[in-house]
């Protein structure tokens, strides 16, 4: 299927709780969705997201995109733009002006099984329609209390297994943070931590031990050091005991592979880049490393997850995300399951474009209230 046109929709609104971790904060989101529309009429969906940022206007994305990736993809097709590889060289090593990367992988290979009347998982090689989730509270700035409902609501939905920001000043305040989610998930849930590169080596061997002798056994802990200290990583996969070092979130694909060749992960941490994570997954098979999915825009990984071997756990966030979409992913006790629908499974909701665009940058004071999605006290 031949990709004839585009549409951008810009979206800006607050979210229903401060997100972040020991190095950042927001509690507003600025995203665009991104369609590509095929001959036939079926539309490849993507999005756009900037965290810290507003994007530039609906009017300017359309610009940049025009300019900069549409000569790129008018008349060509979906399949052949998913499995194209090029080689970087010389000025053409650049990022785009505006972070359009993930959404076109995004949008190229929903097209792309659209044309084909199948399931993106199922293109990609699956034989499972779901996989394991672990809830995430992206939960450093929350109060205690909001910390504790929001995990009350994941073990309402069947999650089994939590993680949560660690990082703080004060190793206590984590160690308090371990004894709420205890209360609230009970002493089987698995539990996991994110330092989000707060620590050093040393630190985060003295950590886990405190954690330890404070009655916590941690399941994973996520990008404890600075990621690109390979050799720190592998010196913790040596000392951490059954703690499994789960790393290489902040890092492209060449990086991933440098980690993977230095030995720094017993979990290789991927996201939502369609090509990129089915690339690296092959790889990470090579060396035997098992592959967890990180945070993707409305879980759009899973589609990666169940086709890629061992893969056990997907990262479900709370992001305040799904009135954009017509029907979220399924989660059911505790697992996130496939669309079975033609495509990665998501479509934009049109209720969402009427109500939610906002084709110009807004000042936050001028966004009214967040769209509700989880309830904290």
């Amino acid at each position: 299927m031949r990709i004839v046109d585009f549409r951008i929709t810009r979206f800006q609104f607050l979210r229903d709780r401060v997100i972040g971790d020991s190095q950042v904060r927001a509690d507003d989101v600025h995203v665009a969705a991104l369609e590509l529309i095929g001959e036939r009429g079926d539309i490849g969906l993507g999005f756009v997201q900037s965290l810290f940022h507003p994007l530039p206007s609906e009017a300017e994305l359309v610009r940049v995109f025009r300019e900069e990736v549409w000569p790129g993809l008018e008349g060509q097709a979906a399949g052949a733009l998913a499995h194209r590889v090029n080689r970087p060289r010389g000025g053409n090593v650049r990022r785009l002006s505006v972070p359009f990367e993930e959404a076109l992988q995004q949008a190229v290979w929903d097209l792309f099984a659209k044309s084909l009347g199948m399931p993106l998982w199922k293109l990609l090689g699956g034989r499972r329609d779901h996989v394991r989730g672990y809830a995430s509270g992206l939960d450093f700035h929350l109060p205690d209390d909001d910390f504790s409902a929001l995990f009350e609501t994941a073990l309402s939905q069947g999650f089994t297994a939590f993680k949560i920001k660690v990082g703080h000043s004060d190793l206590d305040r984590d160690i308090h943070r371990l004894d709420l989610l205890r209360n609230v998930a009970g002493p089987d849930a698995t539990m996991m931590i994110d330092a989000n590169e707060a620590w050093s080596p040393k630190q985060t061997i003295a950590n886990l031990e405190a954690m330890r002798r404070a009655g916590h056994d941690i399941f994973w802990v996520e990008d404890p050091v600075l990621r690109h200290d390979f050799e720190g990583l592998k010196l913790l996969r040596q000392t951490a005991g059954a703690t499994l070092i789960n790393s290489g979130e902040y890092l492209d694909v060449s990086g991933k592979r440098q980690l993977l060749q230095a030995g720094g992960a017993d979990l290789l941490n991927v996201h939502g880049h369609v090509t990129d994570v089915m690339r690296i997954g092959w790889l990470a098979a090579e060396f035997g490393v098992p592959i967890t999915l990180g945070n993707s825009f409305l879980e759009i990984g899973v589609n990666m997850a169940v086709a890629l071997p061992e893969v056990e756990w997907v990262e479900y966030s709370y992001q305040n995300f799904d009135h954009l979409v017509e029907t979220p992913f399924a989660i059911r006790d505790g697992n996130i399951h496939a669309s079975r629908a033609p495509g990665h499974g998501l479509v934009l909701s049109e209720d969402a474009r009427r109500d939610w665009r906002r084709p110009e940058i807004l000042d936050k004071a001028e966004l009214g209230e967040a769209p509700r999605q989880i309830y904290l006290g």
